[in-house]
């Protein structure tokens, strides 16, 4: 694949006037070079990049690449088997932040290998489609593994809302969670009218199933459509219907690119605000796609030893988790600069798993052969 840059995209909606930007005579327009204003630069100053022109950045902007390449580093020292710490950085040695490749989280590393690709359950569209969405519904290793314990290998021919539901609700009579903390879960009460939760989002995967989503979705031709067949569900908003065609997508239901479409998160909002000043006309989308064409430039432009997944580029749902995680990690780093939602605190610490995981990625990324030449066998990601 060609790493040269694409052109940045710089059109302006009609009518508005063109953005003015400092100039500098003694340097070639075409370098991107980062320039301060003449005066005495404050922390809110914005820094003006030529090539991001009309768009202006903080000094966020930066540290943007800069985590995004040692949050990689840190990926590639545990999986090479180096011992900890793994890095320098205080902030990644402290705080929990995602993989640069959200693929490569230890979640989506267990939806992929454990739940898509299994060879003793069930390949058809319509079952890789059930469980996919039972387990992104709750989004937790340990739901998932409660379930196959008490009813074995998981499949919708065996389903029964009855049964699914006396296990969970037994779980979290005992003070077990059953949801992840990566995202909230709309309850679904108004949907579906049940007061536990959980039954209403068995309800949810049991519409879909009833409407053949997962057949149809095998018809989809772009990733917008599929996005859009999952957000017409009751509680599936933008930020879910992203992530659920993004972790469908993962299995040979579908084959979209990931450079097809994307549609920012709360917490990425917030990165791009941190990030972006004055994003220039535009749009939140067109900023995460400017990130994922600009990468190679500016990883080189700032000194950056930026390894990709296997010569695979970061994608457009990666560098939007990578604003959500740079919201984050500003916090700390750049505390003078505050996004919409006011946090100024990292919630979660760093405890890294001790258990190793075999990587595995979709067959269809063909990046697994090379894993297994260049790592040991097992590693821990999470």
């Amino acid at each position: 694949m060609s790493h040269s840059s694409p052109k940045v995209p710089t059109k302006r909606p009609r009518g508005r006037p063109p953005k003015t930007r400092s100039t500098d005579a003694s340097l070639p327009m075409e370098l991107p070079v980062a320039v301060r204003p003449t005066i005495e630069p404050v922390a809110s100053t914005p820094i003006v990049l030529r090539h991001l022109a009309p768009a202006k950045v903080s000094e966020v902007y930066e540290s943007y690449w800069r985590f995004a390449a040692e949050r990689q580093a840190v990926f590639f020292r545990r999986a090479h088997g180096e011992k900890r710490p793994w890095t320098d950085n205080p902030m990644l040695r402290i705080y929990k932040f995602t993989n640069a490749y959200r693929a490569s989280d230890r979640v989506s590393q267990y939806l992929i290998r454990h739940v898509i690709y299994r060879d003793d359950l069930p390949k058809s569209p319509r079952e890789v489609f059930f469980r996919i969405l039972l387990f992104k519904l709750f989004n937790k290793i340990e739901t998932w593994e409660l379930l196959e314990r008490t009813l074995g290998p998981i499949s919708f021919e065996d389903y029964r809302f009855n049964v699914y539901d006396t296990v969970l609700a037994r779980a979290m009579q005992a003070g077990q969670r059953i949801y992840s903390a990566a995202y909230i879960m709309p309850p679904g009460s108004s949907a579906f009218g049940r007061s536990a939760k959980h039954q209403n989002h068995l309800l949810l995967l049991e519409r879909m199933m009833d409407d053949r989503l997962g057949e149809r979705l095998a018809q989809t031709r772009t990733m917008q459509e599929g996005f859009e067949k999952l957000r017409s569900y009751p509680t599936i908003g933008d930020f879910l219907a992203y992530q659920f065609i993004t972790d469908i997508n993962y299995s040979e239901l579908t084959d979209f690119s990931e450079m097809d479409f994307v549609v920012p998160g709360p917490g990425a909002r917030d990165g791009l605000r941190k990030c972006f000043v004055d994003p220039g006309g535009l749009n939140e989308p067109e900023l995460i796609r400017l990130m994922a064409d600009l990468q190679e430039q500016e990883f080189e432009r700032l000194g950056l030893d930026f390894q990709s997944l296997w010569g695979r580029r970061l994608q457009l749902i990666d560098c939007q988790n990578l604003f959500c995680e740079v919201d984050k990690y500003a916090r700390v780093a750049h505390p003078q600069i505050v996004g919409k939602t006011g946090r100024v605190r990292i919630k979660q610490k760093f405890d890294p798993t001790p258990e190793p995981i075999n990587l595995f990625y979709p067959p269809k990324w063909k990046l697994n052969d090379k894993i297994h030449v260049d790592t040991p066998q097992r590693t821990a990601t999470g």
